[in-house]
């Protein structure tokens, strides 16, 4: 499911959040931080996504601890990302395979169990509302990917890409090109058809901003990729 067709989330009620991990400590330490922001309430944690999620079946985001009792659970992530599900990896595997594997498998998001609040605090926001966050440990993992399969993009699928990356939803970005709703999809969708002739497939908005990255198209710093989410506002579309 495409990341603009989830159901938007409004300053209106605060982000629902499912916390799946193995283990209690890290449920409880990271329940507390996201206690500190209001925008944020936890709706059920436990160690089984399906049990989780049958408690909260309106959970806004998932944090999903990558492993699960001794394996790596990228199968389970790959269903929850197909059926629409905003799903946070959390994980102290923070190799930058694995990094990329899980964006590949559906992740909208890439969270290093060493990484602190404010980075668990800001991904699970800017996930809920779709917008790509890149925390310290993926950013370097997207930098220092070595794969040479680089698609050569127009510059008007750049400039599409990196205003998407920027912003909320893809009108917003029609209204500063001065083009179509439509023409910005399919610059997108050119970009995703490039990558998966390319072997690299970018099926969600934090894949393909990866991609972006590891091949030079787009700079850490045209997205504000450390920014601090210190102000209480809600991004507009």
């Amino acid at each position: 499911m495409d990341a603009d067709a989830v159901a938007p989330v409004t300053p209106a009620r605060p982000v629902g959040v499912a916390i799946v991990d193995d283990h209690p400590v890290v449920i409880d330490g990271v329940r507390a931080w996201l206690a500190t922001e209001p925008r944020l309430t936890v709706l059920a944690t436990g160690d089984d996504p399906d049990e989780v999620l049958r408690a909260a079946p309106e959970a806004d985001v998932v944090l999903l601890d990558l492993r699960l009792h001794g394996r790596l659970v990228l199968d389970k992530l790959a269903e929850l990302s197909a059926a629409g599900r905003r799903v946070v990896v959390y994980s102290e595997h923070s190799d930058p395979q694995t990094m990329l594997a899980a964006l590949d498998a559906g992740a909208v998001a890439f969270l290093a169990k060493h990484e602190g609040r404010e980075h668990c605090v800001a991904t699970v926001l800017d996930a809920a509302s779709d917008r790509p966050y890149v925390a310290p440990a993926l950013a370097g993992a997207m930098v220092g990917d070595p794969r040479p399969d680089r698609p050569v993009l127009s510059d008007k699928e750049r400039e599409a890409l990196l205003l998407w990356f920027q912003s909320m939803s893809k009108a917003s970005v029609a209204r500063r090109m001065r083009i179509s709703e439509h023409t910005v999809k399919q610059y997108v969708d050119r970009a995703r058809i490039k990558y998966t002739r390319a072997g690299r497939p970018a099926a969600t908005k934090s894949a393909l901003l990866a991609r972006a990255i590891e091949d030079g198209l787009v700079r850490p710093e045209e997205i504000g990729i450390y920014r601090s989410h210190a102000s209480t506002d809600w991004p507009t579309p």
